[in-house]
């Protein structure tokens, strides 16, 4: 499952009084027709927010519908990681606006930083990200083995 989309690099913004936060252009930029400047924005794992072009997040939901609803695990993910997901499209400045429950769940204050991870963004309040990645270092030894993970 290749993506065709390639978010990398990090930007700074601020959240707007009506919870409104810009994409950055580069970002845009790489959408596809199809996507009609849409997103689907979700809550992350590590309490910031997932964005995805909505051509990515087809891909996601088709991998999504493959979990057993049998499964008690599987339905808990899909309720924790569904209930909170939107769709939103961006406005000619090119403005998301974000739910509260997101804002509160990613504990997004004023300042933000914006990342870019392949085939998603990341939207982090800019000191809970300076936190997080003081609190969760991997370890030489683990960062080593991943990379061997890596072809090139």
């Amino acid at each position: 499952m290749s993506s065709q989309y390639t978010f990398i690099g990090e930007y700074n913004f601020v959240i707007d009084s009506k919870k409104r936060i810009n994409i950055p252009s580069a970002f845009r930029k790489q959408l596809k027709k199809s996507d009609n400047k849409t997103f689907v924005v979700t809550r992350g794992i590590d309490s910031c927010v997932w964005v995805y072009p909505l051509g990515e997040w087809k891909k996601i939901k088709e991998e999504l519908s493959k979990l057993s609803s049998l499964s008690s695990a599987s339905r808990a993910f899909l309720r924790n990681h569904l209930r909170h997901a939107n769709i939103v499209s961006y406005d000619d400045q090119g403005r998301i606006i974000l739910s509260k429950q997101l804002i509160d769940y990613a504990n997004i204050g004023k300042d933000l930083t914006i990342i870019g991870v392949l085939n998603k963004i990341e939207i982090w309040d800019k000191k809970a990200l300076i936190s997080h990645e003081k609190s969760s270092s991997i370890n030489d030894d683990y960062y080593e083995e991943l990379s061997r993970k890596v072809t090139v």
